[in-house]
């Protein structure tokens, strides 16, 4: 599988992250593996209400579940993980 993703480790971890649907980034230190858009839409989002970030969650989910997520290509379907995972650290950050 090295072999295959070649000899620099930034394949495999894109691998792993789409894979599984997860990502690096963290809402607390976007500085560190947060892309741009990332940073973005990071930045965004955390100056929404509880609701706004909890409902742009449902609406992101429920493409998903809706089998939406099937007819996208992959690197939108990677985007919207990757806003849902940022969405869930944000709502856990506002419960605290």
């Amino acid at each position: 599988m090295c072999d295959e993703l070649g000899p620099k480790e930034e394949y495999m971890q894109q691998f792993v992250e789409e894979a599984g649907g997860t990502s690096l980034c963290n809402v607390k230190n976007p500085a560190v593996g947060c892309t741009d858009k990332a940073k973005a839409f990071i930045e965004k989002m955390s100056s929404k209400s509880t609701d706004e970030v909890t409902k742009q969650l449902d609406r992101l989910k429920g493409m998903i579940d809706g089998g939406q997520g099937a007819s996208m290509k992959a690197d939108a379907l990677s985007w919207m993980k990757q806003r849902i995972g940022l969405l869930n650290q944000l709502s856990k950050k506002e419960e605290l």
